[in-house]
């Protein structure tokens, strides 16, 4: 593969509902959408899932514009390759900045399936038709989160995440459990927690929670695996999981007994298969998250999470969850609590570029003009 234009869409939506997390509430999203094109006009997609703010990784669409423009870019229009995991080598001599490498190596992905006239879950190495899928509620008063369960219950979602934060997470859950005894209930509170907030999470224990996802700092290993040890509901970790080293970390540690994989946060999709056959041959159990994230990168989940190690139900709700519409055809939608797995060539879906062209603030083109070099 050869890659001739690269075009950045810095596009800007606002969400259906307001989501509010332990760090904020946010009304709209701020994403940026890759187009790739190699010498015969095929072209890829991929997204970019940074915030504009530093508030989830010290990653922002700002610093993703600057590392795409002057090193990324640059050095995927340097010579062609074969394969997505030939550019996901080439990022390694750069450190950080994973969610501006997996915007670009997503692309990347979906051209060489294209080209290679297969599915991105094929690709990817998936072998499930369709994935069971969950769901994450903002911050709210409790009664209106009972209410949010219950339709989301009636669309079909098989796991829900309760955002929280430690002054009101007993409160939210007690009131949840009472109503919903059952359902497989789990809580973020995005770092929320410090080590003195055990005794508070010891409480927690009362409710069997599926997991409590992320309680403190992304590099308090340690701490998660001290309070791993004092409850029995399962710390699941998100923001320290940037590479598979940290799932090292964390494995030696007894630091956690889940992991969250987000491509965006670990530097794209081959990154997310080498997790992926790490945790299965240490067997951790593993969801895909989600980003807030258009059609596009919800595709890309999709395909992952088509992967055998996948067990628990991931962040990956419709289209409709955050969008009165989404940049792709046909949307994510769930059928009978399922999202089946796209099987056309590529993502598998149409990729609305004129709704891009249209929401966008700012396009960047940029063109190869370098000879083929092998």
């Amino acid at each position: 593969m050869l890659i001739r234009q690269i075009e950045l869409f810095l596009i800007e939506q606002p969400l259906k509902v307001p989501f509010k997390t332990s760090y904020g509430t946010y009304e709209k999203r701020e994403s940026i959408i890759v187009k790739i094109l190699d010498a015969n006009g095929i072209c890829g997609y991929g997204e970019v899932v940074a915030f504009s703010e530093p508030w989830y990784t010290e990653e922002t669409i700002q610093t993703a514009l600057h590392t795409l423009q002057d090193f990324f870019i640059p050095i995927l229009f340097k010579k062609q390759f074969n394969h997505p995991s030939d550019v996901a080598t080439r990022f390694n001599q750069f450190k950080g900045n994973q969610m501006a490498k997996s915007g670009l190596e997503g692309a990347v992905w979906d051209l060489y399936s294209k080209l290679n006239s297969i599915s991105l879950a094929q690709a990817l190495g998936g072998n499930k038709a369709e994935i069971p899928v969950g769901v994450v509620i903002s911050i709210d008063e409790p009664i209106k989160m009972l209410k949010q369960i219950s339709a989301y219950i009636t669309e079909g979602y098989e796991r829900f995440k309760i955002k929280v934060s430690k002054e009101n997470d007993y409160e939210i859950v007690s009131t949840i459990r009472n109503s919903y005894p059952t359902i497989p209930l789990m809580i973020d509170a995005n770092s929320d927690y410090s080590i003195e907030d055990i005794p508070k999470l010891k409480k927690l224990d009362e409710f069997n929670l599926l997991m409590i996802e992320q309680p403190f700092g992304d590099r308090q290993f340690i701490e998660h695996a001290i309070l791993q040890k004092e409850i029995s509901t399962p710390v699941c970790l998100d923001e320290s999981i940037c590479s598979l080293e940290d799932i090292q970390i964390a494995y030696e540690l007894n630091a956690c007994k889940i992991i969250t994989v987000k491509p965006g946060r670990v530097g794209g999709l081959t990154k997310s298969i080498e997790i992926h056959d790490y945790c299965v041959e240490k067997n951790i159990p593993i969801w895909v998250g989600g980003m807030i994230e258009t059609g596009i990168s919800r595709i890309q989940n999709v395909a992952l999470a088509s992967l055998p190690g996948f067990t628990i139900p991931g962040d990956i709700s419709a289209s409709s969850r955050h969008w009165e519409h989404d940049l792709i055809f046909p949307e994510v939608a769930l059928i009978n609590g399922k999202v089946k797995v796209p099987v056309g060539p590529g993502l598998g879906v149409e990729v609305d570029e004129e709704r891009i062209r249209s929401i966008s603030k700012k396009i960047y083109k940029y063109t190869s003009l370098v000879e083929i070099t092998k």
